[in-house]
């Protein structure tokens, strides 16, 4: 593993991409869809929570649990997906973890209990890690250093149309029918997806495949885990995750019980953040080969600190009531533009000979945290939106804190309006 950052840039100048000079946006369409699936399989229930809570008899806390539990499962499959991606391809995987998600959603809708959709939660949660981790590996299996990053924010911003519309269309589905057709729902886009998946040419050859047994798979691990530029953009994007999932576990009872939002409305709430995040990734992709993702990287995670600080101000004192929150949470979820795809462009720059690994790791620290956010506004719930603040607060400051160390990597010529490498 190389040890200074001079080494670090040029191996990722020098990672081998698989000859593929035209990538349409069919392709990236797919891709765009693979990635999203972490975002529907949450945001189309969003709206169906509190009505969850009260036809399976619990507490509003337990049911925000079952967004801690589909991010126990999706931060375990990744790191099962990523390696197995490396070794046998990215399509097979994927298509055996879409027909798992299947699977989970159709238990989701038949559970009886709370406790019985939290497991069934997980299970698809299992099968929806596959899209997302091996998609993003397709990604650099594709593009390499700047240009990967933009294309991760082109494809964000495609993407984001599925939490843009999740919790409206949600909302709709529980006017029309139960919170189990939400998931019978999801049941039919995870098999929908398989026959598009089959048209995708496979991006890792196998000449460029891990050869090491599966067996020992998680040793590619250790490695990564003393890579200092890998495990600070992983940190800032987790800790930043962490408050986006409390944001998502949140926002439904802050909103619907606390400022008494209807239901069929919180969608439109909800697509605020979502709509901020569009426009940051826009931005993005535009400004990240000018200024390098590093720069870019800082910028969403300082941004992220003082929103994050200003959503718990609000939370606490109710200033501006309902408008006050909504606007001090759609300038923090905004900073997702800025973050997401920047810190995991930097990750699999650092080590691009093992893309699959990289983003499994990645993915399961930034998802993993999320599960510790999502937890503690479940834990923590009092009725209020207190909660909620104070953990997006110490989000926001996480994620500043780890991304300050990335400040030596910036190449001295690395200057506003400087050429960048092809």
């Amino acid at each position: 593993m190389p040890d200074s950052v001079a080494e670090l840039s040029a191996t990722a100048i020098a990672a081998p991409t698989p000859a593929a000079p035209q990538h349409d946006w069919r392709v990236l369409a797919i891709l765009s869809a693979l990635m999203g699936f972490a975002s529907i399989s949450t945001d189309l229930y969003l709206p169906a929570m509190p009505a969850i809570g009260e036809a399976l008899g619990a507490s509003g806390g337990t049911i925000e649990f079952t967004v801690s539990g589909y991010l126990i499962g999706f931060s375990l499959g990744q790191l099962f997906w990523g390696p197995l991606g490396d070794r046998r391809g990215r399509r097979g995987p994927i298509a055996a973890g879409l027909v798992l998600f299947a699977i989970g959603s159709a238990g989701c809708a038949l559970a009886g209990t709370a406790y019985a959709l939290i497991a069934w939660r997980i299970v698809q949660a299992l099968g929806a890690s596959a899209g997302v981790v091996l998609s993003r590996a397709m990604v650099r299996d594709l593009y390499a250093g700047n240009r990967a990053a933009q294309m991760l924010s082109t494809l964000i911003v495609v993407m984001a149309v599925a939490p843009l519309l999740g919790p409206t269309v949600g909302g709709q589905i529980l006017r029309l029918a139960s919170w189990r057709a939400i998931f019978w729902t999801l049941v039919g886009v995870g098999l929908a997806t398989l026959g598009p998946l089959l048209t995708l040419p496979e991006t890792l050859p196998a000449r460029h495949r891990n050869r090491t047994p599966l067996a020992g798979a998680f040793a590619d691990y250790l490695p990564l885990l003393r890579n200092r530029r890998v495990m600070a953009c992983a940190g800032a994007g987790g800790f930043y995750m962490s408050g986006m999932f409390a944001y998502v576990a949140g926002t439904p009872f802050a909103y619907i019980h606390y400022y008494h939002v209807r239901p069929q409305l919180y969608g439109l709430l909800f697509a605020a953040g979502i709509g901020g995040i569009m426009i940051a990734n826009l931005a993005n992709a535009r400004l990240v080969r000018r200024f390098g993702s590093v720069r870019l990287l800082l910028a969403g995670a300082f941004g992220a600190a003082a929103s994050g600080l200003a959503v718990a101000a609000v939370a606490r004192t109710g200033a501006g009531g309902l408008a006050g929150l909504v606007a001090t949470l759609l300038l923090f979820a905004s900073m997702a533009g800025l973050i997401v795809a920047n810190s995991l462009a930097e990750a699999l720059a650092a080590e691009p000979e093992h893309a699959g690994t990289v983003s499994a790791l990645v993915g399961a620290l930034q998802y993993g945290s999320g599960i510790l956010g999502s937890a503690l506004v479940g834990g923590l719930a009092d009725g209020t939106p207190w909660p909620l603040g104070a953990v997006i607060a110490l989000s926001g400051l996480g994620a500043a804190a780890c991304a300050w160390p990335l400040r030596k990597t910036i190449a001295p010529t690395m200057i506003p309006g400087a050429a960048t490498p092809a």
